[in-house]
C-alpha cells in the first residue's frame, strides 16, 4: 500500500539532504505498511474462541441440542456420547476457520493486537531495518534510522552506537512528537519531514558537518 506520491517522497528526500548538509551524521527514513503478520496472535484469537465455544457447549448442552433438534426437525434424539464428542469437535473447529477468516479484514486484525505486542514488533523490525541499511555503514557509525510503521500507528528512531553514547534516548522524543503530531492528521510526508529535522538539529549539534564530509547512504525514503 503506498501512503506517499511522488511530491511526498521528493519532500521527505528533500528534508534528509537539508538536515545532513549541517552534519556528518547519516539519516535513513524507512516507511513501512506493517512490521509483521502477526499470523501467531489471529491463531491465538481463533483457538481461544474454539476453546471457549467447546467448553460452554460441554457445560451447557441442553440449548445446542434443542437448537439443533428445531432447526432439523428431531424429535428429542438421544445422543451417543460419540456424536456428542464429534458435536464438539464440529463446534470448535467452525469457530476456529469463522475466527480466521474475519482476521483477514486487516483493520479488525490489527484492532485485536494487543497494544504492548505491536509496540515490540515494530520495535524489533526497526532494529532490523537499522542493522541492514544504517548499522555501522558510515565511517563514524553516526547513522540514524526513522522508522515509521503505518498500521501499527507507530514510529522508532534507532542510532548508531557513536551517536547513541552522546544522545540519550530520552532527546529524540521532541522529533518524535513533532512527526506523529503531523502523521495523526494524514500528513505522512510532512510528519517526516519534520521528524527529519528535529533529527538533524540534534546530529548537528553533536556531529558538526567536516570539510571532507561525504554522503554515504541514500536520502531517499524506502518503502517496505
Amino acid at each position: 500500500m503506498a501512503y506517499l506520491d511522488d511530491a511526498g517522497r521528493q519532500l521527505v528526500g528533500a528534508a534528509v539532504t537539508e538536515a545532513e548538509s549541517a552534519t556528518s551524521g547519516e539519516i535513513v527514513t524507512v516507511l513501512a505498511d506493517c512490521s509483521d503478520g502477526y499470523t501467531d496472535v489471529a491463531l491465538l484469537w481463533a483457538t481461544a474462541a474454539a476453546f471457549t465455544a467447546m467448553s460452554v457447549f460441554a457445560a451447557f448442552p441442553e440449548p445446542f441440542l434443542d437448537a439443533w433438534d428445531a432447526s432439523f426437525g428431531g424429535w428429542g434424539h438421544e445422543w451417543t456420547t460419540g456424536e456428542l464428542a464429534s458435536m464438539v469437535i464440529g463446534l470448535g473447529l467452525i469457530k476456529f476457520i469463522a475466527v480466521m477468516l474475519i482476521q483477514q479484514w486487516q483493520p479488525l486484525k490489527f484492532a485485536l493486537i494487543p497494544g504492548p505486542t505491536k509496540t515490540i514488533r515494530v520495535h524489533n523490525q526497526a532494529v532490523r531495518q537499522f542493522k541492514v541499511g544504517a548499522e555501522r555503514r558510515t565511517t563514524g557509525r553516526t547513522g540514524v534510522l526513522i522508522y515509521l510503521s503505518m498500521r501499527e500507528h507507530r514510529a522508532e528512531i534507532v542510532a548508531d552506537e557513536s551517536i547513541a553514547s552522546k544522545v540519550p534516548a530520552e532527546v529524540w522524543g521532541e522529533a518524535m512528537g513533532d512527526m506523529l503530531a503531523h502523521i495523526r492528521k494524514g500528513r505522512v510526508a510532512e510528519g517526516l519531514a519534520v521528524g527529519i529535522r528535529d533529527v538533524g538539529f540534534v546530529l548537528a549539534e553533536h556531529f558538526p558537518r567536516g570539510n571532507h564530509d561525504e554522503n554515504e547512504l541514500p536520502d531517499r525514503l524506502i518503502e517496505v
